[in-house]
C-alpha cells in the first residue's frame, strides 16, 4: 500500500491494547472491525506466560460446542487482506502487566518476520469533549505531528512503549489517539472507532470499509443527547464544551472564508451574551 508521502509501498502493523489505553474500547474495536469486515487470518500469538497478572487480566470461562474451556489473555496477530493487492497486519491484546520491554521485543520480531515497515498504535482516552462535535484526534509520526500528540508529558501505556521500541529498531512509527467524552461512561464509543478507522485509511492510502460504524455512531450520539436532556447540570457542562470548541474553531479558521466568518459571528454573539 502507499506510504504517507506516496513514494513507495509500505507494510503496516496496527496495534491496539485493551485497558488503560482504550477508553470505551474505541481503539481495540477498530482492529476488531477490520478483522470482521475483511478476509483475515491469524498468523501468530504471544502467550500470556510471564506478561499478565491474572487478578487484573483474568482468564475467562466459555463453552464451545458444548465443551467448557478456560481462555487465557494473549496477544493475537492477524493478516488482513484489504483487496486490490493491499494488506496490513494487526496486533490486539490486553495491555500486559509485566516485562514490557521483553513483550515489545517479541512483538517486533513478529513484525520483522512480516516485513513490516511502519508500526501504527491506536489508543483512546477520556477527555473534556462533547458528543455533539467531532471527537479530538491526535496523530503523531516520525516526520509529522498533528494535534498535540508530540508534546505530551506524563504516564504512558504500552502503545507508547511499543512505538519507542519500534523507532529504536528502525521502524517508522505513527501513534493515533482519539478522545471520548468522559460523561458518557464506559459504554462503547462507535464514533471514536469510526474516526480511528477513517484516519488509518488515510494513512495507508485505502478507503477502509466503514460497515455499520456510522449507524452505531448515530445511535451513540442519540444516547448522549437523551442523557443531556435528562440532566440540567450535564446540559450546562456540555454547552460550555460546545462553546469552547466553537471558539477554538473560530480562532483557527481563516477569517476570510465563509465558514470562518460564520464562526466569528457565532463567537461574537456568545461573548456579547456573557
Amino acid at each position: 500500500m502507499r506510504s504517507e508521502d506516496g513514494n513507495r509501498n509500505q507494510t503496516v502493523l496496527v496495534a491496539a491494547f485493551d485497558g488503560w489505553n482504550d477508553a470505551c474500547q474505541a481503539a481495540t474495536n477498530a482492529v476488531r472491525h477490520l478483522v470482521d469486515r475483511y478476509e483475515s487470518r491469524v498468523i501468530g500469538h504471544i502467550s500470556c506466560d510471564g506478561y499478565y497478572d491474572y487478578q487484573v487480566a483474568r482468564p475467562m470461562v466459555c463453552h464451545v460446542e458444548g465443551h467448557r474451556r478456560i481462555v487465557w489473555p494473549e496477544t493475537t496477530f492477524y493478516e488482513i487482506d484489504l483487496g486490490s493487492g493491499n494488506r496490513l497486519y494487526a496486533q490486539i491484546a490486553p495491555e500486559p502487566n509485566y516485562r514490557w520491554a521483553a513483550y515489545c521485543r517479541q512483538s517486533l520480531r513478529i513484525a520483522e518476520d512480516c516485513d513490516v515497515d511502519r508500526v501504527v498504535t491506536l489508543g483512546s482516552m477520556f477527555s473534556d469533549c462533547t458528543h455533539t462535535r467531532p471527537l479530538p484526534l491526535s496523530v503523531s509520526a516520525d516526520d509529522c505531528d498533528c494535534g498535540d500528540g508530540g508534546h505530551y508529558n506524563g504516564p504512558v501505556g504500552i502503545p507508547t512503549v511499543l512505538n519507542e521500541a519500534a523507532r529504536e529498531q528502525g521502524f517508522e512509527t505513527t501513534s493515533m489517539w482519539v478522545s471520548v467524552p468522559q460523561y458518557l461512561g464506559s459504554d462503547e464509543c462507535a464514533q471514536g472507532t469510526l474516526e480511528l478507522v477513517d484516519m488509518l485509511g488515510r494513512l495507508v492510502g485505502v478507503e477502509l470499509d466503514r460497515g455499520d460504524l456510522p449507524r452505531k455512531a448515530a445511535q451513540w450520539a442519540a444516547q448522549g443527547a437523551m442523557l443531556v436532556r435528562c440532566n440540567d447540570d450535564l446540559a450546562d457542562y456540555v454547552h460550555r464544551l460546545e462553546h469552547d470548541y466553537d471558539l477554538h474553531a473560530a480562532s483557527a479558521a481563516p477569517v476570510d472564508s465563509p465558514a470562518g466568518e460564520q464562526l466569528v459571528r457565532e463567537a461574537e454573539d456568545f461573548l456579547r451574551g456573557l
